[in-house]
Formats: structure tokens, C-alpha cells, sequence
């Protein structure tokens, strides 16, 4: 019989670690298979909530944000690309950050299509694997449409600022939690596990959750 389990998967579209997390955590549950009967919710939150709409390059972001050399920005992205191949998850070139407020607004509207997980993952590669501007408004509608939603609904949610103040009321809901980096998984609204963690270390963390049901 299977255990049912919620998991809140607070994370943002711009964060790599957040795509690790989400394929390590993907791949646990199927190696749980019949064990459990997890539902995936993916909650928002903006690792840069200020970054102006033309985004900023990604040398300069990561110098000014983490002070890091590009000798040691190159370190980390190759890290990155190694652990996304472990999980199958591509990591193309990029050369900006950006704002991803709309694309949190589109993942709630597909929540209530029942879409949002297929939506999340095209938003990831689409910024991630082919280096989109998650900005624009014709890269957001072109994931919609891989995710199966209608383009032209996409559009009106994003043309119209729907589903604002729920997002940032979402978001202002887990800094109030003391959440401040992500990805951060919550199950059953009480244990936390924090970060892009291999596929065992959440394969192990959820079945002792189970074993305390």
C-alpha cells in the first residue's frame, strides 16, 4: 500500500542546484516506486527579486553577489555540469541572469492546470540546457506550450499581471520561515532537507519519513 507524502519544493528557475534537486528527487521516488504516493508542489521564490528585466551578465553577477574570480566561476560551473549529467540533466552555456518573477506567475496558473511540474521542467532547460531569456514573455509561452497548456492562455496570465500577490505572498510566506536559500524541500509540512542532494541522500531521508508514519 502506497504512503502518501507531500513535498513542497521551494526553489527558483534561475537556481542550478534547484534542477539538480529536482532530478535527484524525481528519481528517488521512482526508485521508491510503490512505497509511496508523493505529491510535488513547487513553490516560488526569487533568489534575485531585484534584477532588472535585461538581466545582468553572469561574470559580473557572480563576482558582485559571492565574490568569486572567473577562474573560480569556471570551477563552479563545471562542478554544476558534473552533477546534472549524474542525474540527466544538460547544463549548456549561459551568459545572463535573470528575473524570473513571470515565470513564478505561469508556474502557479499551470499549478491549477494540473501542469506545473512539466512546465517547470521546460522553464529549467529552456533556461538552463539552451540559455533562454526566462524574461521574455515568447520564451515563457514557447514552455507552456512544450508543457501542453495553451499559449494563448499563457499569454493573457502573463499580459494581465495575474497570480502577483499570490506569488509574492508564497514567497514572503517562506522567508517569514527563515528559508533564504534554495532549493529547500519540505515533507509533510515538517522535515527540511536543504540543497541540490544526490538521488540517495533523498531516497534514504524518505524512507525514514515513511518509517515514522
Amino acid at each position: 500500500m502506497k504512503t502518501p507524502l507531500k513535498i513542497d519544493f521551494v526553489s527558483d528557475v534561475a537556481c542550478p542546484w534547484c534542477a539538480i534537486g529536482l532530478q535527484s528527487l524525481q528519481q528517488a521516488l521512482a526508485r521508491l516506486g510503490d512505497e509511496v504516493d508523493a505529491t510535488i508542489h513547487l513553490r516560488p521564490f526569487e533568489l534575485n527579486p531585484d534584477m532588472g528585466g535585461e538581466g545582468e551578465p553572469i561574470a559580473s553577477y557572480m563576482k558582485r553577489k559571492y565574490g568569486r574570480s572567473e577562474a573560480e566561476i569556471a570551477q563552479t560551473h563545471e562542478m554544476i555540469r558534473q552533477r546534472g549529467a549524474e542525474v540527466g540533466f544538460t547544463f549548456g552555456p549561459r551568459t545572463h541572469v535573470y528575473n524570473t518573477f513571470d515565470a513564478h506567475r505561469l508556474l502557479w496558473w499551470a499549478d491549477l492546470e494540473g501542469k506545473q511540474l512539466p512546465l517547470k521542467l521546460a522553464l529549467l532547460r529552456a533556461y538552463f540546457t539552451a540559455g533562454k531569456d526566462v524574461c521574455k514573455y515568447d520564451v515563457l509561452v514557447d514552455a507552456a506550450t512544450e508543457a501542453g497548456l495553451d499559449a494563448a492562455r499563457a499569454r493573457e496570465v502573463l499580459e494581465n499581471d495575474w497570480y502577483a500577490k499570490d506569488v509574492r505572498e508564497m514567497e514572503k510566506r517562506y522567508r517569514d520561515m527563515g528559508i533564504t536559500s534554495v532549493p529547500s524541500i519540505i515533507f509533510d509540512d515538517t522535515y527540511l532537507i536543504s540543497g541540490g542532494q544526490p538521488v540517495d541522500v533523498f531516497e534514504g531521508a524518505i524512507r525514514e519519513i515513511l518509517a515514522k508514519k
